[in-house]
């Protein structure tokens, strides 16, 4: 599918670009993986696949705990969406397959 693959993605946060790493397979609609940054892996849940729209959620650690609820697209060899960081609101990511 599209989506499979590993992906090298950027989110604009508050706390200024934040690189991570991606993982994803598709089975279905159903969307799994890892989602990897600043030596931290965690496990990718609740992932959808619907055509080129993904959606998935990941807990981190660092720089503080949270769960970031991804919603995005993939077109080609570039990914892009938004992320939702609870209470500190939602903004952009972006990455290119790796």
């Amino acid at each position: 599918m599209a989506v499979d693959g590993n992906w090298n993605i950027t989110l604009s946060t508050p706390l200024g670009d934040r690189d991570a790493t991606l993982t994803l397979k598709s089975d279905g609609g159903a969307l799994t993986g890892k989602q990897a940054a600043d030596g931290n892996e965690a496990d990718i849940v609740d992932g959808t696949v619907n055509g080129n729209d993904v959606a998935w959620k990941a807990s981190i650690t660092n720089p503080m705990p949270l769960t970031l609820a991804f919603t995005g697209k993939v077109d080609g060899d570039s990914i892009s969406g938004d992320v939702s960081i609870g209470p500190m609101g939602s903004f952009p990511f972006k990455g290119a397959r790796a």
